[in-house]
């Protein structure tokens, strides 16, 4: 559970006070941590009622450059913590007649201090190593880190340019030794968050899985969705998943090597690199199952919720094929394609029809067609492919010829384009089908009182917009098929 406590405290308090206030509820936060509890607990101190003393050893600086941050970009648009910090340290500056010299708005994690801002402040805390000593201000201590090794390590080299880190909510004397204790556990608090809060999304994520549900981003061939009820699933989506389909059915067959049959999906529209080809043949989210692990070496799979592209037994044939049958079918293809003139060619001598082998020489290997049982009929293989190559390029069609292979081929790319917007054409009713079996459930749980009226009103509205845009495509698909059957 998280949440957010501010105590707001007037009238006349010293600095003092304010500390002893800070580390009381500092203490309230690690006793909520260790139950599993998270709140931001923090004092307010209205400066228009408090009396503070102003020669403190916070206070008691003349310059001080300013760093405020958040973690996502969403929180810098939304206007998120950014203006809130920046308005509050320029008020106490003010207040204590402190001249700012610069303020460095960062929106990157606390994880580390590889932070575009924090590196620009640090180079200029370094241009000016010399003289006067320099302070940083920031809000809290989890607005300098997040991570207490890295944050300690950066207050001392902060130290060896004369330079002072210090938050003004969470006051730290640094004169005093006892102050590195509280130090530690203001540093410690949100790196107990961050790992806490990272646990319970890595157990969150685990129990979708063991659901059958696939929370994360959707592999390449789905799509992800957010159900009504506000859960997370995944969908086929075309023209990936159809592809993908084919690629597992070729591979399947073992007539071709794998990197031939990725080149030509890759022609087809699958556009991903070779290891993430090879990691979707690997996947078995592709025929519906979902893998989990449950620790560092045990691992088990659970029946997805989504729909598969490709059956359970084809997928175990295809990490056969992977795992035990692909160098021979390799090899197979190499001798194919040396010798391909092989059961065309036969013997001057016996007539018998020519094979093909690799001989081995000291050096190198030799290649030749051959003859056998006792013939000794071999010539050159490379020679005689190379003749044989340049007779084919001394050939020339005729113009009838070269004429009906134009009108073959004119007429199966008309066949294939048109096979293309049938498959389009059904793919489009089936979403415009889904989209009124979204709206029916819609109304069912807004007439149930499950859906508000607004959320109703919004997803009706989602739902006209897509079903016109998808009825808009329905129609172009059948002016084309209609041209198409004119042309014919």
């Amino acid at each position: 559970m998280d949440g957010v406590v501010v105590i707001q405290v007037k009238k006349e308090l010293d600095v003092n006070l304010r500390q002893l206030y800070s580390n009381l509820l500092l203490f309230v936060t690690l006793y909520l941590i260790t139950h599993g509890i998270f709140f931001q607990l923090s004092i307010s101190f209205d400066e228009e009622y408090s009396v503070v003393n102003k020669s403190n050893t916070l206070c008691n600086m003349k310059s001080a450059y300013l760093y405020v941050r958040v973690s996502t970009d969403e929180q810098k648009r939304k206007g998120y913590s950014l203006p809130e910090q920046e308005d509050k340290l320029l008020k106490y500056c003010k207040y204590y007649d402190i001249e700012v010299k610069g303020i460095y708005r960062e929106d990157y994690s606390a994880k580390n201090f590889n932070r575009p801002e924090w590196n620009r402040l640090f180079s200029e805390i370094k241009k000016k190593s010399s003289g006067e000593d320099k302070n940083i201000l920031f809000v809290k201590w989890d607005r300098f880190s997040r991570n207490i090794e890295y944050a300690y390590e950066m207050i001392g080299k902060l130290r060896r340019y004369k330079t002072t880190a210090k938050a003004i909510d969470q006051p730290i004397d640094f004169s005093v030794p006892e102050s590195t204790v509280m130090l530690a556990v203001y540093l410690a608090v949100p790196e107990a968050e961050n790992t806490r809060r990272a646990q319970n999304t890595a157990n969150g994520i685990r129990r979708a899985k063991l659901m059958g549900r696939h929370p994360s981003k959707a592999p390449l061939g789905f799509i992800n969705l957010t159900s009504t009820d506000g859960k997370k699933a995944i969908a086929p989506k075309e023209p990936e998943a159809e592809i993908i389909k084919w690629a597992f059915y070729q591979v399947a067959k073992n007539d071709h090597k794998i990197t031939e049959i990725m080149k030509i999906a890759h022609d087809k529209g699958l556009i991903c690199s070779r290891s993430h080809f090879f990691r979707i043949l690997h996947n078995p989210v592709y025929c519906g199952l979902i893998p989990i692990k449950l620790d560092s070496s045990e691992e088990k799979v659970v029946k997805g919720l989504h729909e598969p592209l490709i059956s359970e037994s084809l997928f175990k044939q295809v990490q056969s094929v992977i795992n035990t049958k692909r160098r021979t079918t390799a090899k197979r293809n190499d001798l194919q394609s040396l010798f391909f003139l092989r059961g065309f060619l036969t013997c001057p001598v016996c007539d018998r029809k020519l094979g093909g082998s690799v001989s081995k020489g000291r050096s190198k290997k030799y290649p030749y067609y051959h003859c056998r049982d006792g013939c000794k009929t071999r010539i050159d293989a490379l020679f005689l492919n190379d003749c044989y190559q340049n007779k084919l390029q001394r050939l020339i069609l005729s113009n009838n010829t070269v004429e009906l292979f134009k009108n073959i081929l004119e007429d199966q790319n008309i066949k294939t384009q048109k096979a293309s917007y049938l498959y389009a054409q059904k793919v489009l009713e089936r979403k415009i089908k889904e989209e009124g079996v979204t709206l029916s459930r819609g109304r069912k749980l807004f007439i149930a009182g499950i859906l508000k009226i607004d959320d109703y009103n919004e997803l009706k509205k989602e739902n006209q917009v897509s079903t016109k845009n998808l009825k808009k495509e329905a129609r172009d698909i059948v002016v084309k098929l209609k041209a198409i059957d004119k042309k014919n």
